[in-house]
């Protein structure tokens, strides 16, 4: 059984490897996000620009989120399988580190995706 003291150290680590750094960026992408809204207040912008910039940014987000929630569906999956294959039969490793590297491709197409998106936008400003 552990002691309190230890514990306390464990839940410390914790706080301080992910909750804190969390909120960090957090606070710093919330400043970002802001700065960019007033930068395009400010800017000429005809109205008709901001449904399709809108509808772009809508559009590269999804390809994002959705290619990466599929993504970690298949390494979970593979992940899962992989771990009783290698128990059982240890030479099998090499065939769920490839497995896994395929769920992963699926997230980079989604990112390549985005981009190609996001660079036929126009620019704001």
């Amino acid at each position: 059984m552990k002691s309190p003291r230890n514990k306390r150290t464990f839940y410390m680590g914790i706080l301080l490897a992910i909750v804190v750094p969390s909120i960090v960026c957090a606070l710093l992408s919330i400043e970002l996000v802001y700065a960019t809204a007033v930068n395009v207040a400010q800017a000429q912008v005809p109205s008709e620009f901001y449904s399709q910039y809108g509808m772009g940014l809508l559009a590269a987000a999804i390809a994002v989120g959705g290619s990466c929630l599929g993504a970690g569906i298949a390494i979970y999956g593979a992940a899962t399988a992989g771990a009783a294959a290698i128990a059982e039969r240890p030479e099998t490793s090499i065939w769920v580190l490839i497995l896994a590297g395929l769920g992963e491709g699926v997230a980079i197409y989604g990112l390549l995706i985005a981009i190609m998106i996001l660079g036929k936008l126009p620019t704001v400003g």
